[in-house]
C-alpha cells in the first residue's frame, strides 16, 4: 500500500530539527518522496504501516509523532475542492490538519475561533481524521491552530492545503504511470 506521512512538530523555530530531503533519501528503498521541509512525505512502495512508522522513528533524533494516512485517503480528499464557496484571498490560508486518529464524535461545523463574527480559523469540515479550515494571516491565528486540538481531543499536523494539492498530484501520476505499465 502507498501511504502520505506528516512529521508533527519538526523543524519549528529552533526545537526538533531534522532534514526531510536526507531522511527520504535514506528511506529510498521505500519509494519516499520528500515534499518539503516541514516533514511530508509519499510512500511509493508496498510497506506495512507499523514497518514505515519504524523506519522513519529510527531516522529522527527525537521522539515526534508521526501521521501516517492510505494515499487513496489523500486522493479523495483532494478529488473535490471543498473550500468552494468559502472566502478566498492574499490574506486567508486554506488548511487541513491531519489528525493522530479518527475523528469519533465531531462538533458541529462550521465552527469559528475565536468568535463567529470576527473569525481568525474557522474549521469548516472534519472528514475522518482530515480537518479543513481557513485561518487569516495574523499572528493571532497560528494559536489557534493549537486549540483544534483541545477542542477535539487529539494530537494534530497542520499542512497548507497547497502542499495536501501537491501529494494529490504525485500520487495521481503515480496512478496513472502503474495503470500504462499494467495495460502494456
Amino acid at each position: 500500500m502507498r501511504w502520505v506521512v506528516f512529521l508533527r512538530g519538526v523543524n519549528v523555530g529552533k526545537a526538533n530539527r531534522c532534514q526531510p530531503a536526507v531522511i527520504a533519501s535514506q528511506l529510498s528503498r521505500l519509494g519516499m518522496i520528500n515534499i518539503g521541509a516541514v516533514g511530508t512525505f509519499v510512500v511509493r512502495e508496498d510497506v506495512s504501516e507499523s514497518a514505515l512508522r519504524a523506519a522513519i522513528a529510527k531516522k529522527l533524533p527525537f521522539k515526534c509523532e508521526i501521521m501516517i494516512c492510505p494515499a487513496r485517503d489523500i486522493i479523495k480528499l483532494a478529488s473535490k475542492d471543498p473550500f468552494a464557496g468559502q472566502p478566498s484571498g492574499p490574506d486567508i490560508t486554506r488548511f487541513v490538519s491531519v489528525a493522530a486518529k479518527r475523528i469519533a464524535t465531531p462538533p458541529p461545523l462550521p465552527f469559528n475561533l475565536p468568535s463567529e463574527n470576527e473569525w481568525l480559523l474557522k474549521v469548516i469540515a472534519i472528514r475522518e481524521k482530515f480537518i479543513l479550515g481557513l485561518y487569516r494571516r495574523q499572528m493571532k491565528a497560528i494559536g489557534y491552530l493549537g486549540k483544534i486540538e483541545k477542542l477535539l481531543g487529539v494530537s494534530v499536523t497542520t499542512r497548507n492545503w497547497n502542499t495536501i494539492e501537491k501529494v494529490a498530484k504525485i500520487l495521481r501520476q503515480d496512478s496513472e504511470e502503474f495503470s500504462q505499465k499494467t495495460t502494456k
